[in-house]
C-alpha cells in the first residue's frame, strides 16, 4: 500500500520522515489531528521489519492519540513518533539528539514523550535540542516516568468495569490477569494487589514475572496461555492486536481492561468481544493516565490536578459503558462516537 493510501486509511493528517546518517537516525512523526492543539504522543523505539511497518504503528498510535486526548478532555491532538532500532550498534546518546534536532524542527507542531523503548533519560537528551519534550526529570520541570499515572487510569477504569458488571465497589479477591509486566504492567499489579486483587501473570522475560510473583504473590503462567486463564479481568499490557481470532475464542472473563495500546487487532474484533458478553474498556480511553500527566507540564506541572484528572478515567469508563449498554454497540465505538463528538465541536 502507498503512502498517500496510508494516509487516506487513518484519515490523515501529516507525515514527517528524518533520516541522519551520522546517527543512523530513521525516524517517523505522524500528526494525526490538531483541531484541539498541538500534537502530544510518545516516541517509541523498537525494532521494525520494514518501514511500512514503522509507518502504520505510528499512524495507528496517533490516531489514537487523537481520541485519547478528545475524550480526556485534554486541549491537545494527536501525535507519534517511531524510531527504527538500527540493527547495528549504534551511540544511543547521538541518535536522541538526533531525533530531538527533528522534533526541534517541527516548530512545537509535535510534543514528545515516553513510549516502548524510550525513557526519562532518552527524554532528557531530547531535551537539550527541544522544548518540545515532556515526561523529563522533576528537577527540569518535569514529572518524570508516566507509567505509575498510566497505570492507576488503568486500576481506575477497571474499577469502572467492574461496577458495571457486578455492581462491586471494590476489587478485593478480584482475579486479574495480566498479560506483560512492563513499567505499566508492574505498576499495575502494584495497584491491584494493594487493592487485594489475585493477580495470574505472564511476560516475555521471565525475570519480570518472577519479580511480580515475588513482591504480589502472582501466579505465573506461559505467555502462550495468559489469554486462557480463567478470571474476572484479562489486562493486556503488552504491545498491540492482543485481541484477534486466535486470542478472543480463548477468553474466560467478562471484562478486558489494560494499558497496551490498539488492542483489538481488526474493528470488528471489538463486536466479537460484545457477541461473548465481555465488557471492554477502550484502550486509548482506560489509558489515557501517562497522556494526562505529562499534558500537564505544558503549562506548568501540577501533581494534585493531574491525579485528580486521572482518577476521572473511571466515569469515563462507566459512561463509556452505559452508553453502549443502551445503544447495544461495541464499547469501542460509543469511545470514538464520544470522541468524535469533542472533535466536532472544535470546528
Amino acid at each position: 500500500m502507498g503512502v498517500f493510501d496510508l494516509l487516506a486509511k487513518y484519515d490523515y493528517g501529516e507525515l514527517h520522515l528524518n533520516r541522519d546518517s551520522a546517527s543512523g537516525l530513521m525516524a517517523i512523526v505522524a500528526i494525526h489531528d490538531t483541531r484541539l492543539g498541538p500534537s502530544l504522543g510518545g516516541c517509541r523505539f523498537i525494532h521494525y521489519d520494514t518501514e511500512e511497518e514503522a509507518i502504520v504503528d505510528a499512524l495507528r498510535l496517533a490516531r489514537g492519540m487523537t481520541y485519547k486526548a478528545a475524550i480526556t478532555g485534554l486541549p491537545l491532538g494527536g501525535g507519534k513518533s517511531v524510531i527504527m532500532r538500527p540493527k547495528s550498534e549504534f551511540d544511543r546518546s547521538a541518535l536522541f539528539r538526533a531525533f530531538g534536532k527533528f522534533v526541534n524542527d517541527l516548530g512545537g507542531h509535535y510534543i514528545t514523550a515516553e513510549d516502548s523503548g524510550t525513557s526519562i533519560e532518552d527524554m532528557e537528551i531530547i531535551r537539550t535540542m527541544t522544548k518540545h519534550v515532556t515526561g523529563v526529570k522533576p528537577e527540569h520541570g518535569g514529572s518524570g516516568d508516566p507509567s505509575p499515572y498510566t497505570a492507576l487510569g488503568v486500576r481506575r477504569g477497571l474499577e469502572a468495569c467492574v461496577k458495571f458488571v457486578s455492581g462491586r465497589d471494590n476489587i478485593a479477591d478480584l482475579s486479574v490477569a495480566v498479560q506483560g509486566i512492563g513499567h505499566v504492567g508492574y505498576h499495575l499489579c502494584k495497584e491491584l494487589h494493594a487493592l487485594g486483587a489475585k493477580l495470574t501473570v505472564a511476560d516475555v522475560d521471565p525475570l519480570k514475572s518472577e519479580r511480580a510473583q515475588r513482591e504480589f504473590g502472582a501466579e505465573v503462567v506461559p505467555l502462550d496461555a495468559i489469554f486462557g486463564v480463567e478470571c474476572d479481568v484479562l489486562a493486556p499490557c503488552a504491545l498491540g492486536s492482543a485481541l484477534n481470532d486466535e486470542t478472543i475464542p480463548q477468553l474466560k472473563c467478562k471484562i478486558v481492561a489494560g494499558a497496551a495500546n490498539n488492542q483489538p487487532g481488526e474493528p470488528r474484533h471489538g463486536d466479537d468481544l460484545m457477541q461473548r458478553g465481555i465488557v471492554y474498556a477502550p484502550d486509548y480511553a482506560i489509558n489515557a493516565g501517562g497522556l494526562i500527566n505529562v499534558a500537564t507540564e505544558i503549562e506548568g506541572y501540577d501533581e494534585a490536578k493531574s491525579r485528580a484528572k486521572v482518577m476521572q478515567i473511571y466515569d469515563t469508563i462507566y459512561e463509556i459503558a452505559e452508553r453502549a449498554k443502551a445503544a447495544m454497540k461495541p464499547t469501542d465505538l460509543i469511545a470514538d462516537t464520544m470522541a468524535q463528538e469533542r472533535l466536532s465541536r472544535s470546528n
